[in-house]
């Protein structure tokens, strides 16, 4: 079995260390919670967006959230075939 981990006065590091089963239970967790701050979206939203769900967000949601992760967004319009 893992350890999880604690600080030295005897309490959970973090709070997934404190509800999780495992390490990497609580290690998905709190990268998961990171990525939700960062881009200014809440747990149902951040769902949506890993299954796929494009067609649930307006283009000012999914720029907000690509230049929140740090990219840069270019749209180029080209003449049908």
């Amino acid at each position: 079995m893992q350890k999880l981990k604690f600080m030295s006065n005897g309490q959970f590091a973090s709070v997934w260390d404190a509800i999780e089963d495992t390490p990497a239970e609580a290690e998905k967790m709190k990268l998961r919670s990171a990525l939700m701050m960062a881009l200014g979206v809440t747990q149902p939203r951040l769902s949506d967006l890993m299954r796929g769900k494009i067609d649930l967000f307006g283009i000012d949601t999914l720029v907000k959230m690509l230049t929140a992760a740090g990219l840069r967004v270019e749209m180029q319009v080209a003449k049908a075939a």
